[in-house]
């Protein structure tokens, strides 16, 4: 039903939600309307992804089985007031919730997402991947799903090669030793698993930068910011050079980090740092002999 001018009887009435108020474009009166209201969200959205959700609840996530769509039956025992139950009445409630948990895993795609998505944040939890990834992960892996991607292959195989993926999508550094190490994979079950992913999907990730990797390492040996920035320029050098070309990323920062660290007076032995980058001091040793040599840089070992 059109609002009307209680003055002027017009039609041309324009609604501010915000000021809650409707104002007659002919005459300038303020109408009062009993029953309006504002049709806009109940919740502050900080996410784009939730641009387009209505009014109501919480945003949806994509980790949650039903993204966070469901009905939750309490187990106390208790009605509205608190007060207990009858035996009858809690042997009714406990069928109800058995059911409930039966109807919410009824299929087959519902019961491997049950599976993979609780996988998915004990792995995640392990690596210290922070919310925002695993919630892109859970959305990947639901598309992997959606495709008949998953059929014939480890659910936790794939739940570790969408992580990889959305890290090296993010420029989150995380290895294949350490996706391997948290899932109790081989590293070659997931290296192939991703590779799968990235074809079948079409997907765009981006090659792992090694300075991505130097914070992080110059952190888990107690080192200086200097030492972090030298590390940094010295691999900018070595990419402008073209010398990390079929180079394994962890092994050249490892090394970075290791000459940083003898630069700046913060020595490291080759061992530790190869512990903490999880490559052989072999590997540190080749690529520190490279870089020194090929970058002119005045170092003693």
């Amino acid at each position: 039903m059109a609002r009307k001018c209680q003055e002027c009887g017009s039609e041309r009435i324009r609604v501010d939600y915000a000021k809650g108020e409707a104002v007659c474009m002919d005459c300038g009166l303020i109408v009062s309307e009993e029953e309006m209201f504002d049709s806009g969200k109940e919740w502050r959205s900080f996410d784009q992804g939730d641009e387009d959700s209505a009014r109501g609840g919480s945003p949806m996530k994509y980790t949650k089985l039903n993204k966070g769509l469901v009905t939750m039956i309490d187990r106390r025992g208790t009605d509205l007031r608190g007060n207990k139950l009858s035996s009858k009445g809690r042997a009714q409630m406990y069928r109800l919730i058995k059911w409930h948990k039966r109807a919410s895993v009824s299929s087959s795609m519902q019961r491997n997402l049950s599976i993979a998505l609780t996988e998915m944040r004990r792995v995640a939890s392990y690596l210290n991947i922070p919310e925002t990834l695993v919630e892109a992960a859970a959305l990947l892996y639901r598309k992997t799903v959606k495709k008949g991607l998953i059929r014939g292959r480890l659910i936790e195989a794939v739940v570790a090669a969408v992580l990889y993926t959305v890290c090296r999508t993010y420029h989150v550094p995380r290895t294949l030793n350490e996706m391997a190490e948290a899932s109790g994979l081989t590293k070659k079950e997931i290296g192939r698993t991703y590779r799968f992913l990235v074809r079948e999907l079409n997907l765009d990730v981006p090659l792992t930068n090694p300075i991505h990797y130097i914070p992080r390492f110059a952190s888990e040996l107690n080192l200086s910011g200097e030492v972090q920035e030298e590390g940094r320029r010295i691999l900018e050098d070595a990419i402008k050079k073209g010398l990390i070309s079929g180079r394994g990323p962890t092994g050249v920062a490892a090394a970075a980090v290791y000459i940083a660290g003898l630069l700046k007076g913060e020595r490291r032995t080759q061992k530790e740092v190869a512990n903490v980058a999880g490559v052989t001091e072999v590997t540190i040793r080749n690529r520190y002999r490279e870089l020194k040599k090929r970058l002119n840089i005045d170092v003693a070992a």
